[in-house]
């Protein structure tokens, strides 16, 4: 298997760092015994240098993986002594949290939040170039990267929660796109990080994957579920030669067009600024499970949400006691619970009629406690790097959580 370049890259830097530094520079995070995060990480590239407080964390997840968060704990004017509302706010697959900050300050999610009065995390989930540490496996393992999103919500999810819980003594709003929508969904409808959550915000929803319309993601789809070890790679590294020619593969079959691949990955995305595009190539995509993208893969060939298919009734009663897996029931999600929803007409990914199949799973829900935007223009990059996306959805965000009490 190729090694994650990037991912091994960091962890050596940050034994390097730690040598150097050795424990002076102090921890800010759980890890006791563990290298700090790298001195240039996202704090520095992204926040700092805009004059906004950032610190780089680091937590634990119960399966031993490290996870790097940032946290900005007041606005650039600063803040006083007075209590903040926590915001977590989470990416989606094949990026990381650097993706909320590649606009300016006034147009990016995360520094407006800290400007209206909030105390912002960003989370980084596993296998993310800040996020690829273990307490006793390395990237180079098979063993690193045999997960798929159910760890996300089983492990990843409530370590961060209990961490954001732990420092404020707070319920937190959440905010999750693509990716950060689904292990969301799903955590709520197993009864998880309910009791430590105050309100959540979804963009650009993923739930149901059935009505997907991007011809790259759907010949990738099907093309993950026909050949599910991918050449038996554990780790799915966009950037490393076995994904390029399983990328260029799939930009040769009939209907699909790669020549933007951005577009035909997310859909025509209406509002982006070229610079930030060229910001985001710069820093992304990364690394993810093989095992990730093919229970991905699976949500979008069976229509429904379930837990991770090992493709052999057998396997499957062993890890679950049942054939099938079992699936994640969303009408099970506290109807009280405060949900804005907010999603685009032009999107690929989240496409319309899927939403609408998640909104027909949340029927029951209090009238009063469920809030939906519907932009036509919109398409899944728009939600994190659209030039307007302050004013179209960001606004109707920050007024949503003052609306919580």
């Amino acid at each position: 298997m190729a090694l994650q370049p990037f991912c091994v890259l960091v962890t050596m830097i940050m034994a390097l760092a730690h040598r150097a530094y050795g424990s002076g520079r102090g921890s800010m995070g759980l890890v006791s015994g563990f290298i700090d995060p790298p001195i240039v990480g996202i704090c520095s590239t992204s926040v700092i240098i805009h004059g906004y407080k950032c610190q780089e964390i680091d937590v634990k997840t119960q399966d031993g993986f490290i996870l790097n968060m940032q946290r900005i704990p007041e606005g650039r004017a600063g803040g006083g002594d007075t209590k903040r509302q926590p915001v977590l706010i989470q990416h989606g697959v094949l990026v990381d949290g650097m993706t909320w900050l590649l606009n300016p300050p006034e147009q990016n999610l995360p520094l407006i939040l800290a400007d209206k009065g909030f105390d912002v995390w960003i989370a980084n989930a596993r296998g993310t170039r800040y996020s690829c540490r273990h307490t006793s496996l390395q990237p180079y393992e098979p063993g690193f990267w045999n997960w798929s999103w159910d760890e996300l919500v089983v492990y990843d999810l409530p370590a961060v929660f209990d961490y954001v819980y732990s420092q404020t003594g707070q319920k937190a709003h959440y905010v999750g796109h693509s990716l950060g929508t689904l292990i969301a969904l799903a955590s709520f409808s197993e009864g998880l990080l309910v009791d430590k959550l105050k309100s959540a915000v979804l963009l650009s929803p993923i739930a149901y994957l059935g009505h997907m319309n991007s011809a790259l993601d759907i010949a990738a789809a099907k093309a993950f579920v026909e050949i599910t070890t991918l050449f038996g790679m554990a780790e799915f590294n966009p950037k490393g030669e076995p994904v390029a020619n399983f990328l260029r593969a799939l930009c040769s079959y009939p209907g699909v067009d790669c020549y933007d691949l951005l577009t035909s990955i997310s859909g025509k995305n209406c509002c982006l600024n070229a610079s930030t595009v060229d910001l985001f190539l710069k820093n992304e995509p990364q690394s993810t499970s093989t095992k990730n993208m093919v229970h991905l893969a699976q949500t979008v060939r069976d229509g429904v949400l379930a837990k991770y298919n090992y493709g052999n009734p057998d396997f499957n009663m062993m890890h679950y006691g049942e054939a099938k897996p079992p699936i994640y029931n969303l009408s099970n999600i506290p109807h009280d619970l405060p949900i804005f929803i907010s999603y685009g007409g032009q999107d690929a990914l989240s496409d319309v009629r899927d939403v609408e199949l998640l909104l027909d799973s949340l029927k029951f829900h209090d009238v009063d406690k469920l809030t939906i935007q519907y932009i036509k223009d919109y398409a899944h990059a728009d939600f994190i790097m659209g030039v307007n996306a302050k004013d179209i959805v960001y606004n109707q965000v920050v007024s949503f959580f003052n609306h919580q009490h």
